[in-house]
């Protein structure tokens, strides 16, 4: 029995070998050899992409004992989420609220401030500074766990080797047992607006302006866009947004809680144009020229701005990866396809996070990094896709967890309200900051907790209650009898938990 399991796995090295770009091993006990002037050792897993799905899958493999190399072409780990995205654009997002509230919010909390003055140069160096201490910490924890980190582009040789062009020069080959794609995606273009980072800007350029601009517009209403907008607008420019659809905040967002944001930051100073579809750019002049038109057709008008920031979404980023070499499939949206435990057509080579299907969030992809890497150790793993948070860091914060009411109507699925607003939470009062709400979904017979939806402050805190509350298949009656802490805006939760069972206490 033993000896037919040796033959087997001799031949099957051997068939490899004849498919592979590597050169014969002359035993079995030489090491896999290149021909470069290293040996290549085969590893258990190879990731392509430093990302959070790429790094967190490196460190839990690496935890799980398996010898791991992860490849990233960046030459920083963290990807977009910690180098041009969630990280970065958090520390904006907290510094210019702090300084739009010393401008307008200290005299009724009996502050007298003097002359403030916004100094963005050291605005963006504290920026900078959190994004290097995280990205150093990366490697650390690569170091520590064993990950072998290789800075240069991957692309597929065949199904078990990949060639990489490293940054500094010259090119390397890694073979695996187990190839891991992790490659995250990029802002998606508009036709006619070529992007310079400079005046027609993504993300990325949102976050590194060298000076605030007179005028913004932004194309797209979803969470990037109001987020990025929301910074610039209270540092001093003028924000108008452009969506085409009729409603705020992107797909997921429970359209009571849409209206309720989109009212308070227009409040803040944003402008807004719903149902609103831009035609054509134009950036020659002194100005960005923008002709937007009604969706639905007939109301052609005539925008510019200083900038133009481009958040119409992202899309998976496989260019350069040789998919084409090993016949990968791609589907009509450009995402990589593959099974419910993440393999491709080649059940060794897997793919996570931004890249394939699902939202395109940073804890979707840590959850999917730790599941494969489970799946490839132990033969299982588990993601609930019906339970990820989404949260929008504007001020107030916007945080959604389950279905929607819209959802539910359109499902046909039965359903009870609660709501609780902060003007009724204590200690919401005692910091003067009451604007929004929690609104929670239940079953009608059940009681069951079907979603959670909060405009307020600490949304995206308080979210990861509901969150648990869901992945146990909490009743609202549940959270409404476990005791919380007063005076605290967590209250507010447990009240919209009482409204939704029976009646709330404080309103």
């Amino acid at each position: 029995m033993l000896a037919s399991r040796l033959i087997t796995r001799t031949a099957a090295r051997s068939a490899f070998i004849k498919q592979s770009s590597l050169p014969t091993i002359v035993s079995p006990s030489t090491r896999w050899r290149r021909g470069y002037a290293s040996q290549a050792e085969e590893k258990d897993l190879v990731i392509i992409g430093g990302g959070v799905a790429g790094y967190v899958a490196a460190i839990k493999a690496g935890q799980e004992g398996l010898k791991v190399t992860c490849i990233e072409k960046r030459g920083a780990l963290g990807g977009t989420c910690l180098n041009v995205g969630c990280i970065p654009s958090k520390s904006l997002l907290n510094n210019s609220h702090m300084y739009h509230s010393i401008l307008h919010d200290t005299k009724n909390r009996g502050i007298d401030v003097g002359d403030v003055k916004l100094n963005l140069d050291a605005m963006m160096k504290a920026k900078d500074t959190s994004v290097s201490g995280l990205t150093k910490g990366i490697e650390f924890l690569f170091k520590k766990n064993g990950v072998e980190y290789i800075k240069g582009t991957g692309t597929f040789a065949s199904e078990n080797e990949i060639k990489v062009a490293l940054n500094d020069g010259g090119e390397t080959s890694v073979v695996g047992k187990n190839i891991l794609i992790a490659t995250g995606s990029e802002s998606t273009p508009f036709p006619g607006l070529e992007f310079d980072e400079e005046r027609v800007i993504t993300s990325t350029g949102a976050l590194a302006l060298k000076k605030v601009p007179e005028s913004m517009i932004v194309i797209g209403g979803g969470i990037i866009g109001l987020e990025m907008g929301s910074v610039w607008s209270r540092l001093g420019a003028k924000v108008t947004v452009v969506e085409f659809l009729n409603q705020i905040g992107g797909p997921g967002m429970d359209n009571e809680v849409a209206k309720t944001i989109q009212k308070l930051l227009k409040k803040q100073g944003m402008e807004f144009k719903l149902g609103t579809k831009v035609v054509s750019g134009d950036k020659t002049g002194e100005k960005i020229k923008l002709e937007v038109d009604s969706a639905k057709g007939g109301k052609p008008e005539t925008l510019d701005a200083e900038v133009v920031l481009v958040a119409i979404g992202r899309r998976p980023y496989t260019a350069g990866l040789g998919l084409e070499n090993i016949g990968l499939e791609l589907d009509d949206r450009g995402r990589v396809v593959i099974d419910s435990e993440y393999r491709t057509k080649h059940s060794h080579i897997r793919c996570i996070g931004d890249c394939t299907f699902g939202p395109m969030l940073a804890h979707k992809a840590e959850e999917e990094a730790v599941a494969a890497v489970e799946y490839i150790k132990k033969g299982y793993g588990h993601v609930n896709y019906g339970v990820i948070p989404s949260v929008m860091y504007t001020h107030p914060e916007v945080a959604w967890v389950g279905q929607n009411e819209q959802e539910l109507k359109d499902a046909n699925i039965p359903y009870k309200v609660g709501n609780f607003p902060f003007s009724a939470n204590s200690r919401a009062k005692t910091n003067l900051d009451t604007d929004g709400m929690v609104k929670m979904l239940a079953d009608p017979e059940t009681d069951r907790l079907l979603g959670c939806h909060i405009v307020g402050p600490n949304a995206g805190e308080m979210i990861a209650e509901a969150t648990l509350a869901l992945e146990y298949g909490a009743s609202t009656e549940d959270i409404a009898r476990t005791c919380h802490a007063h005076p605290t805006l967590a209250e507010a939760f447990k009240e919209a938990a009482m409204a939704t069972y029976s009646k709330a206490i404080h309103y």
